[in-house]
């Protein structure tokens, strides 16, 4: 019987290609297709959620845009910030080399904790910057409460009568 060396460059090959292609249909790359026509990548902002003493901050870089550019909304304690970054260029078509800044519509989503006041929530944008702050929710105190023995009164009761 002879010997038949398996060749595993096909499937690798395939393997590849399947990836590309998920990769640039989730981030929404360009396609080899799409490449030729001055397709855009999707712009997404990036945003850090860092924890400040009392509060939590979202900071969200948002290069070129001013705060008219962007709308901030809570609902149901998801916190969502949006807004679109026109694009600069004319619609020429001599002189460009390398096009990489996207631009178009973006959409955040950022689930806050249970007990957020949206009234408490406070948003400020400087330098490209949108700083969103907001404090963190009150805990509520467990409470103790004294079991009876016996069927007799309990001496104390440490409870919080106030929540």
């Amino acid at each position: 019987m002879p010997v038949v060396r398996f060749d595993r460059s096909p499937e690798i090959s395939t393997i590849h290609s399947e990836m590309n292609r998920l990769f640039s249909t989730f981030f929404g790359t360009p396609t080899e297709r799409g490449a030729g026509n001055g397709a855009m990548r999707r712009w997404i902002p990036a945003m850090d959620l860092v924890e400040a003493g009392e509060h939590f901050v979202v900071k969200a870089d948002l290069p070129g845009m001013t705060e008219a550019d962007v709308k901030i909304e809570i609902e149901d304690n998801v916190l969502t910030i949006s807004g679109e970054r026109k694009t600069e260029l004319e619609d020429k078509h001599e002189g460009f080399y390398r096009l990489e800044r996207t631009s178009g519509a973006f959409s955040r989503a950022l689930t806050l904790p249970e007990g957020i006041d949206p009234a408490a929530v406070t948003a400020t944008f400087a330098s490209g910057v949108l700083e969103v702050r907001f404090p963190k929710p009150v805990q509520a105190e467990p409470h103790r409460v004294q079991i009876a023995v016996g069927g007799t009164e309990p001496q104390s009761i440490e409870a919080d009568t106030a929540a």
